[in-house]
């Protein structure tokens, strides 16, 4: 249309205004598009926020779960009255607030008991859940977080809290991502865009013997999901000790979507360099060989050189927007006989997209006199996460609490 217009003026100027015809064409040419046209994809959903985009208004409601607000509904926060006390997870801090009533920080936290599963939040769509912010005490291994999209039955997340916030070995460590953020002290954050269409359930399971207790907040928006929108998916495995040369990280995933990233815990049984493996991604029928296949571990999380401080001689920690070193654990000679280490990288700026299907290996590979190889038996835990259209392919069944323990 615009350059129909634009053959029409340049052929009446042509006749009539011969002097106007550069300008008033430049002028035409490089002027802004009238606000219909800019806004022909439809207004914004307020979904997929940036610093791009963050000054745009949306038809997006903003809504919060936590202890005092199990539901979100608006206008619903900061109920919780201290005379509740007798009623389950209903005025937890009662003894705190008792001197001040309802209002006043009563319920802040819920106590799951061992063996309950507990619904952390329950709600309608559609809409996406924008963050995650949890500090779960007791065994990090022991509490199971589920989420389920919709009305399914299998989980689309499955995996032990630790793990699902890139903290597999129980001990607390700085880590600053965009996806993920660990801070002090043990304050899990988790900034993926979940969206969901009919429905949202996340769920915690206590499988220690003491109580849990948990502070949560999950922050999601009520807004139109877009039609190409696919769900949010985290798979937990765990093998110890590996006695395959190829750790599997994913697998049986079939239909259409994209991996964005693992977090791996990985304890190695060697006192050498550990990470000679290279990772391989078999995707949309590929068999014996794979289309993507890296050059190292560390190569693959964005390192390089046995992830080495050239000065110190010795492991450097490092997290990134996108990758990272984030936790080393050094034998110490009394207690742990492994080297451990917590390693992450996120496939935001470049996801790995499959049509069809997809597993995902990384050898398990050291060094051995001779400048040879060694095929290691480390113990091996990790998380990959990935969006796909439903319905997904059930997952493995997780392991038992004890193949779950970090000794």
């Amino acid at each position: 249309m615009k350059l129909r217009i634009l053959h029409f003026l340049i052929t009446f100027l042509k006749t009539s205004c011969p002097l106007l015809l550069p300008a008033l064409a430049v002028t035409f040419l490089f002027s802004p598009l009238p606000l219909t046209a800019r806004n022909s994809a439809g207004p914004f959903d307020g979904i997929g926020v940036n610093m791009s985009n963050l000054h745009l208004l949306s038809e997006a409601r903003t809504r919060s779960i936590s202890p005092e607000n199990f539901t979100g509904e608006k206008g619903g926060g900061a109920k919780a009255d201290p005379a509740d006390k007798d009623k389950p997870n209903t005025a937890n801090a009662h003894q705190a607030a008792r001197d001040l009533g309802k209002g006043w920080k009563v319920n802040p936290f819920v106590r799951i008991k061992s063996g309950q599963t507990f619904t952390l939040a329950e709600i309608d769509g559609p809409g996406a859940i924008q963050h995650i912010w949890m500090t779960p005490t007791g065994n990090w291994r022991f509490s199971i977080i589920r989420i389920y999209w919709d009305d399914e039955t299998e989980p689309s997340v499955e995996c032990p809290v630790g793990d699902f916030f890139a903290m597999g070995w129980g001990q607390y460590a700085p880590l600053s991502s965009l996806a993920v953020c660990v801070n002090p002290g043990s304050a899990f954050n988790c900034y993926w865009t979940m969206p969901f269409r009919k429905k949202c359930r996340i769920t915690m399971e206590n499988l220690d013997a003491s109580e849990m207790r948990l502070y949560y907040q999950i922050d999601y928006a009520l807004t139109k999901v877009p039609d190409d929108a696919a769900y949010f998916h985290a798979q937990f495995r765990r093998t110890n000790p590996n006695m395959t040369s190829d750790y599997t990280i994913l697998d049986g995933v079939k239909g259409r979507g994209h991996y964005v990233g693992v977090y791996m815990a990985w304890g190695v049984n060697n006192n050498g360099w550990w990470g000679e493996g290279e990772i391989k991604f078999f995707m949309d029928g590929d068999k014996e060989h794979p289309t993507i296949c890296g050059t190292g571990t560390e190569d693959y999380f964005c390192g390089s050189y046995n992830f080495e401080n050239k000065a110190e001689k010795k492991y450097e920690v490092f997290t990134t927007a996108y990758a990272g070193l984030s936790q080393v654990i050094r034998p110490d000679g009394l207690y742990k006989s492994q080297q451990r280490f917590g390693l992450y990288r996120w496939h935001i700026t470049d996801p790995v997209r499959f049509t069809k299907d997809l597993k995902i290996t990384m050898q398990d590979l050291g060094w051995r006199s001779g400048r040879r190889y060694l095929p290691q038996k480390s113990d091996i835990a990790s998380v990959a996460f990935w969006y796909q259209v439903e319905p997904h392919t059930p997952f493995p069944k997780l392991p038992s609490k004890d193949e779950l323990e970090v000794n």
